[in-house]
Order: structure tokens, then C-alpha cells, then sequence
């Protein structure tokens, strides 16, 4: 059972331990964590980089998408009519804005405004009066302010409001002694434009998460995740992963979900679609409407095309979004590194953040398929405990779930962009202010490791540095 303490000697100290399941996790001993794709560059640009065994051909279709992602879109009308229509609301103008250098977002700081991280709006919905919307979006979008608050517009509107964060400091004190300052976010919605906010308002705030492996995660057979599921706790081990079941819309039935924070999209293509909707105000043929709400009159402002953005482009664009390769792992001689990865698996990490999977057999990918990669994740939904809740429901996501991250490029985050955070909302500024955070099913873990002595706490931190 995995909650089942042993008391065993670890390193210097004896300290609780899962019992023999959870030392069973495979370790990882290859630097190839993305499988074949993997690619060997460990500078700023790490996470930029194509899937090392795609073809030269498709390379090309790489590149292409790239140029849709990293380049900023326009207000229409403009003589660059493939990348006009940008708005009239949205909180960036290009996809890069949010994923810097295809990484992690960050927490906007003093005066910055909040571009890679923006706030989910909903409010309470009637699972019977709203049973149509629920299905179909997961949740019941703001009054006039709509799914998501919108902080940037065209200069002849005005955006929904401005998103500050106050933080408030929090000092966690470990087994031995050890303070960790922490911090906490308290946002505020100040100058709402359109109104005032519903007084019931449910916000979720969102930093943009990195890019790479996203095809290999996709190919991930459905099967294999629904193995690791375990929604009722039947084996009453504390652990209880859930795929969450969301709305597909092109096959207009709902589909097991794994992307976005709270497992909220089940494929690429569309959580891309959403975002070209809801960041930057851009229409597809799978996404035709935006954010904008009938209150905000957007239809005046001059469009880009029905669709704004073409189905050719967002073909290209899902490509790239499924073609950016997973840097190898580094530094898996290193004593620590072996020791933290050992210390990861007896304290219960392992039992959400999975380390090894097979993709399945993809058409026309060769790259994704049939590779042996490390993630890191089950792409469950598991209660995270109240510190982290959001109080937001979200399909089958309750308000304390979140869907587990990858781990992969982990110890990258920081290289590729200096700002960034981890967690839903960035505000862990290390690895361990993280772990620290965690509640809920991953609490017993938490514990496990504020009680290791400092040096393998140390180790540890050099295992998810060396993803």
C-alpha cells in the first residue's frame, strides 16, 4: 500500500518512508527523457528547439509554425493580413508573450503588467438550469466579463480591467529547523471597465506552463492513464488521480482531457484554438467566437476574417505546438542526483508524477511514436489540499484538483526564463517552495520530505534540477 510507513535508514537519519511499492518506481538512467527526439542544448533556448528525429521535410512545417507563434498579431486592417485581427480584448499579441522562449510564464512584478499570467472567471452554476453549458465548457463564464479577464485592448478600447497581486509572506519551518521563505498571492481586480464584477466571482489564476513534449504527452495511450486512474481511492492508499472528462469540439462528444492546468483540453490542437480565443481574441473554425460577451460590443471593431486565423495556420501551428523536443537530462553520474532520484521515489512522488511512459502509435508522426519517454506526470486530476484550491470547478476538476505537471526540464525553467515560477500560479520561486506547497493527496509526501535531513533534501532538489 502506498501511504504504509516503514521506518528505514536513509542517508544519515531514519525517517519515514513508503513501503517497497513506491521504491519501485522505475529510475530513470538515460539522458534521452523525451525518447529519441530528445535534443542536447541546455542554454536559454532549450525548449525551442524541433524533435531531434523529425524529417527535414517536416522541419519546414516547423519552422513555419514557429514563425505564427513567436510573431506578434496585428489590428486589422493591415497589409500583414495572415497575422491581423488581433483583439479588441486579449492579454498578449503573440503566443511567445505568454510562453517566453516557449517556457514557463511568471507572476508579473512591481508595475509589470500581467502578461503570462491572467485570471479564469466563472461563477456558482445550477448543475440543472446549466447543464448544457457545463457540459460543453465545464464551468459558467462571468456576467459581461466571460472565462477569462482580458488586462490588454486595442487603443480605441478598453480592457476589462487591471490584475494586481499583493503577496503575503509565509515562513514554512522544517523538521530540523530549517526556515523556507515562501510567498502567497492575493490578487485584486482593480478599474473593472464594463460594469461592476459579480459579487459571487470565481477567479483561477493561470501562468502560462512550458511547451516541450506536448505530442509526446498526447500520444500517451488513454489506456495506460486510465491504469494509473483511481478516482474512489479503491485501493485506499491515500491517492486518488482522475482523468477529467471534457467537451471535444470537433467531434462535439465529450473526450478524457490532458492539457491546460486543470486537465481541461484533450488534445493540442484545441488547447492552442482556445488560447488564440481567449489570449489574444482570434478566431478559428474550431474556436469562432472569442471571449468578448455581447455587453462589450466587440463586432465594432474591424475583424480579421472568418477565421482570423486560417485553418492552415493553425494546422501549422499545432504542429510546432507538438513538434518542440524535451532537452536531455543532465548530470546523472552525480552521486546526489542518483541519491535525490531514490529519495523521490520513497517519499511518494512517484505516486502522481509517474516518472516513465510508451507513447502509442501516432499517424504520420514516426517521431512521437513508440517512444520511451520520462514526464513525470499521470496527467491526473488530484486534490492538491486548500493552500493551492481555487474554489473553481472546471468539467470534473473540483476547485481543490489540479492535473498533475510534467516534471521534464525542470531544472531548465530558470535558464530558458529567470522569471519563472512553478505551480499553477508561479508563486514558487524554487523547487522546494513548491514541494512545500503541495497539500491534499500529496501532503504525506510533503511531510516525508520536511522530515529528510538536509542533505537528502539537497539531493533531491539536484534530481528535479538535473530534469
Amino acid at each position: 500500500m502506498k501511504n504504509v510507513l516503514i521506518w528505514g535508514t536513509l542517508a544519515m537519519a531514519s525517517v519515514p518512508v513508503f513501503a517497497a511499492s513506491h521504491s519501485g518506481y522505475p529510475i530513470q538512467t538515460t539522458p534521452n527523457t523525451g525518447g529519441e527526439g530528445t535534443v542536447q542544448q541546455a542554454d536559454t533556448n532549450a525548449y525551442s528547439l524541433p524533435q531531434a528525429n523529425l524529417s527535414m521535410t517536416k522541419r519546414l512545417d516547423f519552422s513555419v509554425g514557429n514563425s505564427f507563434f513567436r510573431n506578434p498579431w496585428v489590428e486589422a486592417p493591415a497589409s500583414t493580413d495572415a497575422r491581423d485581427g488581433l483583439g479588441p480584448l486579449f492579454n498578449t499579441n503573440s503566443c511567445q508573450g505568454c510562453h517566453i522562449k516557449d517556457g514557463r510564464g511568471h507572476s508579473p512584478g512591481i508595475d509589470e503588467p500581467p502578461v503570462s499570467l491572467f485570471l479564469r472567471l466563472a461563477v456558482p452554476a445550477d448543475p440543472l438550469k446549466d447543464s448544457d453549458i457545463l457540459r460543453t465548457q465545464g464551468f459558467k463564464p462571468a456576467p459581461v466579463y466571460g472565462a477569462q479577464l482580458q488586462t490588454a485592448a486595442l487603443p480605441a478600447a478598453k480592457p476589462e480591467a487591471n490584475l494586481r497581486i499583493e503577496w503575503q509572506p509565509v515562513t514554512e519551518t522544517l523538521a530540523d529547523g530549517h526556515q523556507v521563505s515562501m510567498r502567497k498571492p492575493v490578487y485584486h481586480i482593480d478599474t473593472p471597465n464594463y460594469g461592476p464584477l459579480p459579487e459571487n466571482l470565481l477567479t483561477s489564476p493561470r501562468v502560462a506552463p512550458q511547451m516541450i513534449g506536448m505530442g509526446l504527452l498526447e500520444a500517451i495511450p488513454i489506456s495506460d492513464l486510465q491504469g494509473l486512474a483511481d478516482p474512489d481511492d479503491a485501493d485506499k492508499d491515500g491517492i486518488s488521480g482522475k482523468l477529467n472528462q471534457v467537451w471535444d469540439l470537433a467531434t462535439r462528444q465529450t473526450a478524457p482531457g490532458r492539457f491546460g492546468w486543470k486537465a481541461a483540453e484533450p488534445n493540442v490542437h484545441q488547447q492552442s484554438m482556445g488560447a488564440f480565443a481567449g489570449d489574444m481574441g482570434l478566431t478559428s473554425s474550431l474556436k469562432p467566437t472569442t471571449d468578448c460577451t455581447p455587453e462589450q460590443k466587440c463586432e465594432q471593431f474591424p475583424d480579421g476574417g472568418a477565421p482570423e486565423v486560417t485553418d492552415k495556420v493553425a494546422g501549422f501551428v499545432t504542429f510546432y505546438a507538438k513538434s518542440l523536443a524535451v532537452p536531455a537530462r543532465r548530470n546523472l553520474e552525480q552521486k546526489t542526483v542518483q541519491q535525490g532520484a531514490k529519495r523521490f521515489n520513497e517519499i511518494g512522488c512517484a505516486a502522481c508524477h509517474t516518472p516513465k511512459h510508451t507513447t502509442g502509435e501516432v499517424a504520420d508522426r514516426p517521431d512521437l511514436s513508440n517512444q520511451t519517454i520520462w514526464p513525470y506526470t499521470d496527467l491526473l486530476l488530484h486534490d492538491m489540499g486548500p493552500a493551492l484550491a481555487d474554489g473553481r470547478d472546471e468539467f470534473l476538476a473540483n476547485g481543490n484538483e489540479w492535473r498533475t505537471p510534467p516534471l521534464w526540464g525542470t531544472g531548465l525553467a530558470q535558464v530558458v526564463n529567470p522569471q519563472a515560477g512553478f505551480l499553477h500560479d508561479g508563486r514558487a520561486r524554487t523547487p522546494e517552495e513548491a514541494i512545500l506547497w503541495h497539500g491534499g493527496e500529496a501532503q504525506a509526501a510533503a511531510d516525508r520530505y520536511r522530515h529528510l535531513p538536509a542533505s537528502d533534501r539537497q539531493a533531491l532538489i539536484d534530481f528535479l534540477n538535473s530534469l
